[in-house]
């Protein structure tokens, strides 16, 4: 049977989440005030909001959600966090709202991890790949024809009902192609001689 990856380092990313996602709930409505991704309020320079928006919820319902995906995603990926998975996360978190800023223009207020989550999931499958198990490939592509189906079909109905608010599924697609890119880094970095030299 396969342990669950309990170790210090394994943890910290996911714990950090929970703790700063929590602490969001607890202190709502201020923390929806200050903190939410809001697209005019970032263009007059409260750019925290680009990471913090995250970070909330719309209600138990979306916050109990996420958790839980993070929890799984914890489960079936976390053998691969350490804690510089901290800066993953940041860089996932700045990379996904910049997407939306630029490319989403109708989407002026958004909270939420999902489009984060699937950035994960993309790197996860991808170490499973590099692990060489054959899984990661139907995991990796899953992902992706998900996105791509909601671009194509919309967001779904049922979950848009337990949140209490639209599904943004710019932001999964935006988080997906995040995680593809720091991929796409990790390979080059890896590949490039320019890379290796010094080493």
């Amino acid at each position: 049977m396969t342990r669950l990856p309990f170790t210090f380092k394994q943890l910290f990313m996911p714990i950090t989440v929970i703790i700063i996602s929590c602490t969001f709930w607890l202190l709502e409505p201020s923390s929806r005030e200050w903190f939410a991704y809001n697209r005019n309020l970032i263009s007059d320079g409260q750019w925290w909001r680009l990471i913090s928006g995250h970070f909330l919820h719309t209600n138990s319902n979306h916050l109990w959600l996420n958790l839980t995906g993070l929890v799984l995603l914890w489960a079936l990926n976390g053998d691969y966090y350490n804690i510089r998975s901290v800066w993953t996360l940041f860089i996932l978190c700045i990379g996904t709202s910049i997407g939306l800023f630029f490319y989403s223009d109708d989407l002026i207020w958004y909270v939420g991890l999902s489009g984060v989550l699937h950035g994960l999931f993309i790197i996860g499958a991808w170490q499973d790949i590099i692990h060489k198990i054959k899984s990661g490939w139907i995991l990796f592509f899953g992902v992706w024809l998900k996105v791509i189906y909601e671009q194509i079909a919309g967001a779904n109905e049922e979950v848009a009902t337990l949140i209490n608010a639209n599904v943004a599924i710019d932001a999964h697609l935006m988080g997906t192609i995040i995680g593809t890119l720091i991929v796409v880094f990790i390979l080059v970095k890896n590949n490039l001689p320019s890379f290796k030299t010094n080493q």
